[in-house]
């Protein structure tokens, strides 16, 4: 009897039928569909007479475009013209087509990534796509996620299948125990940096070992959904105690004996013994360090007391990639990153916007202020996340501490609404990419865990919190 990983089983489960050596027609139990990504899918529906097949099994959330200002839910207007009919137009056709969305003025809105594992609508053993990359968030529940294009969006929504290329199998194991001060976001940046931007291209990763087993629900999906930016086509966790108990937390629509049995089968989903994998990876966790890009792409990153690459050292990038590299960020080769001085600090986006991490931002802002030459907002990654903060104090704590409380909201994660950097500005960032752009025109990012983004912004600079934060 052969050995099969996770990733496989997941796959063989949902194939509806074998195409050819590479394809299958997959079956997904959940489609996840922003403003953004689903437009001309709905217009392909009509001009083909289709309906949605299963609308049941459809879930819309307005986020990348809504913009985050600290007004009252139902106050929450789009003024970005053609932001506003990309949200109206997708309003609409969820509407038509039935199927249930989070508008801008749903108290439970937020990021979808966000959204979707808060309200129990992902569960282990699920094949969950989204028309963005960073579904693979949502492995961290032992479900297969992974984003879809535009065109397959279209084919998702008219039969609930999608012809789906079949990835090869990678296994990252990480033993040993993070040190303080570090957190998953700093071992997934430390991973990618190992292994390059395209180090898992063409794979599925599964995460084993003892340091991911210490990690929470929530820090998992901070690793699976930064996963795809080594390459990945998704990254998965077998499902253990940790994750039961999160999933048994949200789940409302099972009674208490089909949940026990549901998990009961959840448990069973792992890789056998021996199952084979075509590349395999070791990492020791005591390693790990804070991590901050120095670059424009997220492989490119240090430890906070290391150094930016230079001509003579360039992190195994050829000359004229680094060279691009520091023009564009503006720092110098060789120089220390740590003491880099900033003029924003954004806390969001779908890697770091969940309670778990604005509560890491409130240990380290506690009884201190905000640097007078630093704007710093918070974005909290749904309207849930935002209510259980300013129940828990932890919203007051950081107005207090003089950063911005906002609505829910992909905000600026990629700028496609109003939070925008201005031209030339720096920026300590919680979010996922730090590409040229990415955050406005000219714009400087440097990714960094929660309590680094937090340090920085007390400090007015990018400083290492196993020093100057160590005693909270």
């Amino acid at each position: 009897m052969s050995s099969h990983t996770l990733y496989r089983k997941l796959v063989d489960s949902h194939t509806v039928s074998i195409l050819d050596a590479e394809h299958v027609l997959l079956y997904a139990d959940l489609h996840i569909m922003n403003e953004y990504t689903s437009p001309q899918a709905f217009a392909g529906l009509q001009e083909k007479g289709l309906r949605v097949r299963r609308p049941r099994q459809q879930m819309g959330v307005v986020d990348h475009v809504v913009p985050t200002r600290p007004v009252p839910v139902r106050a929450r207007t789009i003024e970005i013209v053609d932001a506003a009919k990309q949200a109206a137009n997708f309003t609409r056709n969820c509407v038509e087509q039935g199927i249930h969305l989070f508008d801008i003025d749903d108290p439970m809105q937020g990021i979808e990534h966000v959204v979707a594992p808060e309200i129990g609508l992902i569960r282990p053993g699920m094949v969950v796509l989204c028309g963005d990359s960073h579904t693979t968030t949502y492995g961290a529940l032992g479900a297969l996620g992974f984003g879809i294009g535009t065109s397959e969006v279209e084919h998702v929504l008219a039969t609930q299948t999608l012809v789906y290329r079949v990835a090869k199998d990678m296994r990252i194991v990480v033993d040993g125990a993070l040190p303080a001060g570090t957190t998953s976001k700093d071992l997934v940046l430390h991973i990618i940096a190992r292994i390059g931007a395209q180090g898992a291209r063409g794979y599925a990763v599964e995460y084993a070992g003892e340091a991911i087993a210490a990690l929470s629900a929530e820090a998992r999906m901070t690793l699976c959904n930064m996963t795809v930016e080594a390459g990945a086509r998704a990254a998965l966790i077998a499902p253990d105690r940790t994750t039961l108990d999160y999933v048994r937390s949200k789940v409302r629509d099972l009674d208490a004996k089909t949940l026990d049995a549901a998990c009961a089968a959840w448990s069973q989903l792992h890789s056998d013994p021996g199952a084979p994998f075509e590349v395999e990876h070791r990492f020791d966790a005591a390693r790990v360090a804070p991590y901050v890009t120095w670059g424009t792409s997220p492989d490119q990153a240090v430890p906070v007391d290391g150094r930016i690459p230079d001509a003579a050292d360039g992190q195994g990038l050829d000359g004229a990639t680094l060279r691009k590299a520091l023009d564009y960020i503006a720092l110098p080769g060789g120089a220390p990153i740590e003491g880099t001085l900033i003029d924003r600090v954004f806390i969001g986006s779908c890697t770091n916007a969940r309670i778990e991490d604005l509560r890491a931002v409130a240990a380290v802002v506690r009884g201190r202020k905000v640097a007078s030459t630093v704007r710093a907002m918070v974005v909290p990654g749904s309207g849930l996340v935002r209510d259980q903060a300013e129940r828990e104090g932890i919203a007051q704590q950081l107005i207090d501490a003089g950063f911005e409380w906002r609505q829910p909201g992909c905000s600026m994660c990629l700028a496609m609404n109003d939070d925008v950097l201005a031209p030339g500005e720096r920026c300590a960032s919680t979010t996922n990419r730090n590409f040229e752009g990415r955050q406005g025109r000219d714009s400087k990012t440097h990714l960094m865990s929660p309590a680094m983004a937090a340090a920085a912004a007390i400090a007015g600079r990018i400083v290492d919190i196993r020093k100057e934060f160590a005693h909270g």
